[in-house]
């Protein structure tokens, strides 16, 4: 008889790269945030800020790595605080994760809902809400959250090689074309990667790897979790860094070092569109307008499945409802962490809606700062865990796992999570005010677990299986 508190699947390497490269978006990153690094933070050399920000991730990813035969079941990070800091950090860090992803896919669905508002009339279509669009992609989602995780897995697959393919063959163009200036080596000269903000482009940089870290999620539903998971985690993180890097690089050579700057600050939202026109031409440029879209979808449904097998295993573990924590009889995914989750989703969609927000500059920049700022602070948390663990059981003593990566990638984060929390007004593109509001909001949820877990002892996260 199927065991219904666990997941079940055969997911490989390859697979759940898929899923978790997906949900970091390349082509958006590359279409939103490039632009925006080149226009306000650190002008041309801002390809760097992506390496830099890969090698500290890497570092945090040894120690995540190490830990992951020691944490079995589909927790991720509160699994990984509540092995090292205990009961109470744990489940008060499940419920910032909660919050975060909540926060990373209300993002995407603001902005997918202008995209594909501004698809449709550029192609002589009606003028209708962006929620409406929305809603259409949640219900999709909502389908395919539901069933087996291998359906999500081949759609994201598909959409994410096509994205891929439409910047890679930009960037080939770009490499045996040239730019105005010939090929850019800002990216290479220290004095450039310093210059203007690099505390904004950094932050801007990091932001586009959130979702990485998800391997550890789908570890109930991977082919052999030992291997798989590490594996998938350093695969996941050496391809979105080297691909954003070499792409951003080719954005600037195609404008020239000074040409990019102007272009970024004059068009961030259509400085790629207009940038993959001009080398692709007309048909290039039309292609990638719509692979934005499909890669906001697959992002969304990334994340969808994240949330999920949070709520999985928190409903396993006793802190949410048990009914939560069961897997359905035929297809062996966590479907009603799924519906939870698109209930969530569209009531606030809706709320969003109702006030007013734009899909844009409000929904999008306030809830991809709210992300950012929450999962730098779950994956300091859990490098701090991961120091703590080894350190006390002793179950691995290599130094450079246990201790040197962990320590250094700690110190990393940390100075990210610094300089998130220094430019937050920036990032959300609103008011010292709201900066602070919503730094609390991420507070009180991780207050609010860990109060659950003291007032409630059988709230425990499990320290065998979730």
């Amino acid at each position: 008889m199927t065991d219904r508190t666990q997941l079940s699947g055969s997911l490989g390497v390859g697979s759940i790269v898929f899923m978790v490269v997906a949900a970091a978006a390349p082509l958006t990153v590359i279409a939103g945030t490039v632009p925006l690094g080149i226009a306000i933070g650190n002008g041309p050399a801002f390809p760097a800020t992506f390496a830099l920000s890969a090698a500290v991730l890497l570092l945090f990813a040894v120690g995540f790595c190490a830990m992951t035969p020691h944490v079995p079941g589909a927790g991720a990070f509160y699994a990984y605080v509540e092995r090292g800091l205990g009961r109470v950090t744990g489940l008060g860090t499940a419920f910032l994760a909660l919050v975060t992803y909540t926060a990373v896919q209300l993002a995407v669905y603001g902005y997918i809902g202008a995209v594909i508002g501004g698809l449709v009339q550029n192609y002589g279509g009606p003028a209708l809400p962006w929620w409406l669009y929305s809603v259409v992609v949640l219900a999709i989602v909502a389908v395919l959250g539901y069933r087996r995780i291998e359906l999500s897995s081949r759609v994201l697959g598909v959409l994410l090689v096509c994205e891929v393919a439409i910047v890679l063959a930009f960037d080939a163009v770009v490499t045996g074309r040239g730019g105005p200036d010939g090929p850019s080596t800002a990216f290479l000269l220290p004095t450039q990667i310093g210059s203007g903000s690099l505390g904004v482009a950094l932050m801007f940089a990091v932001a586009g790897f959130i979702g990485f870290e998800a391997t550890a999620v789908f570890r109930d539903e991977a082919r052999d979790p030992e291997r798989t998971i590490p594996r998938a985690t350093y695969l996941a993180l050496v391809l979105i860094g080297a691909f954003y890097t070499v792409s951003g690089w080719a954005v600037v050579t195609a404008w020239g070092d000074a040409g990019a700057v102007t272009a970024a600050t004059a068009d961030p939202g259509g400085m790629l569109i207009t940038t993959i026109t001009n080398y692709l031409g007309t048909v290039g440029g039309d292609v990638a307008q719509i692979l934005l879209v499909t890669s906001l979808f697959a992002a969304i449904l990334s994340f969808h499945n994240v949330l999920a097998r949070y709520f999985f295993a928190l409903g396993g573990s006793g802190a949410l409802p048990s009914a939560w924590g069961r897997s359905h009889a035929r297809h062996g995914s966590p479907h009603m962490g799924s519906l939870v989750q698109t209930g969530t989703a569209l009531v606030l969609v809706a709320l969003f809606a109702l006030v007013g927000l734009d899909p844009v500059t409000q929904v999008f920049a306030w809830m991809a700062g709210t992300a950012t700022l929450g999962v730098l602070a779950l994956m300091a948390l859990t490098c701090l865990a991961v120091l703590v663990y080894f350190r006390r059981t002793q179950v691995d003593t290599r130094p450079w796992q246990t201790v040197g990566a962990p320590a250094l990638g700690l110190v990393g984060l940390l100075v990210f999570l610094y300089l998130t929390i220094s430019n937050f007004p920036t990032l959300i593109g609103g008011s010292t005010g709201l900066a602070v509001a919503i730094g609390a909001v991420l507070v009180v949820f991780f207050a609010a677990g860990a109060a659950w877990s003291r007032a409630r002892s059988s709230a425990a996260v499990p320290a065998v299986a979730v």
